[in-house]
C-alpha cells in the first residue's frame, strides 16, 4: 500500500515536534510524509499533501494551535478529531478524560489491538509517555517524563562548555570525551528510567509479566537495551488514528 496516492483516509499525527501524515484505507497504511510541526501552516500543508486524494480526515492533535491550522486547511472535507468521546475499542477509566491526549489515546487503541492488554505503550517522542492498559482494555493512567532531546538540549542550553549532541549508542557507560559522557547519561540514563518504571507500574498493577510495546523517533535505540521491551512499533499513533477513522465513520 506504501504507493498509494489515493485513499479513503488522510491520517494525522500532530505531535510538538513532527506532524505526520499518511493516507490509509480501512486495512492499512500508505504512504507517510512528515514536517516539524513549527513551521506547519495552510501553504506548507497544501504542498505537503500535494498529490494526495483523500475522503475522510482523521487528526490526533495534542498542539492546539497547528490542529486549528489543519482544521482550516481540511474545508469541508469529513473530519474526525480523536478524543475520549472516539469509539476506540477500548474503555477509559481515568477521572478526567477529556486531558488525555490524542495520541495517547490512539497509541491505547492501536495497542489494544496489535498486542493485546494488559499492556505498556513507551512512546519516546517530546516527551517520554507511559500509557497503561488494564486486562479488560481499559486506559487507566500513565507516566509523563521529559523526553531524551529535551534534556540534552537543555543541558547544551544552559552550560557553556556542553555540546548539542546527536542521540546514538554510546560506545560505553564510562564516557571518554564531553559527548560520549552525554550520550551514557542520556541512553543508559533513559533505559533506567524505563525499566524503573516499568517495574513500578508492574507492582502497583500486581502483574508481573506485563506486555510493553514501544514507539517513537528513539524507541529502537532505547528498546535495544530494555529487555523488558517486547516490540517496536513504528507509526503506532497512526495505526490508531486508522482504527479510529473505521470505527467512527
Amino acid at each position: 500500500m506504501r504507493g498509494m496516492a489515493a485513499a479513503e483516509f488522510l491520517l494525522i499525527d500532530n505531535s510538538n515536534s513532527f506532524t505526520k501524515f499518511a493516507l490509509s484505507s480501512r486495512e492499512g497504511l500508505g504512504a507517510v510524509r512528515r514536517c516539524r510541526t513549527a513551521a506547519l501552516d495552510g501553504d506548507g500543508l497544501r504542498r505537503l499533501l500535494r498529490g494526495w486524494r483523500f475522503e475522510r480526515v482523521v487528526l490526533c492533535s495534542v498542539v492546539p494551535e497547528k490542529g486549528a491550522v489543519i482544521r482550516r486547511a481540511m474545508g469541508r472535507t469529513p473530519l474526525h478529531d480523536v478524543s475520549h468521546r472516539s469509539v476506540l475499542g477500548v474503555g477509559i477509566d481515568y477521572p478526567s478524560p477529556g486531558r488525555i491526549g490524542a495520541d495517547r489515546l490512539a497509541n491505547a487503541a492501536a495497542a489494544a489491538a496489535f498486542h493485546g492488554a494488559p499492556c505498556v505503550v513507551v512512546d519516546f517522542g517530546t516527551a517520554v509517555t507511559f500509557d497503561i492498559l488494564s486486562p479488560d482494555r481499559k486506559y487507566i493512567g500513565g507516566v509523563v517524563a521529559p523526553g531524551l532531546e529535551a534534556m540534552t538540549d537543555y543541558l547544551h542550553q544552559r552550560t557553556a562548555l556542553l555540546p548539542k549532541i546527536s542521540l546514538i549508542e554510546p560506545p560505553g557507560p564510562i564516557g571518554k570525551s564531553t559527548r560520549h559522557a552525554m550520550l551514557a547519561g542520556a541512553v543508559y540514563g533513559y533505559r533506567g528510567l524505563v525499566r524503573e518504571i516499568l517495574s513500578e507500574i508492574r507492582k502497583a498493577m500486581g502483574i508481573r509479566r506485563l506486555k510493553v510495546v514501544a514507539t517513537g523517533g528513539y524507541a529502537d535505540l532505547i528498546a535495544a537495551g530494555v529487555k523488558d521491551i517486547a516490540t517496536v512499533h513504528e507509526n503506532l499513533t497512526l495505526e490508531g488514528a486508522r482504527l479510529a477513522g473505521c470505527m467512527n465513520f
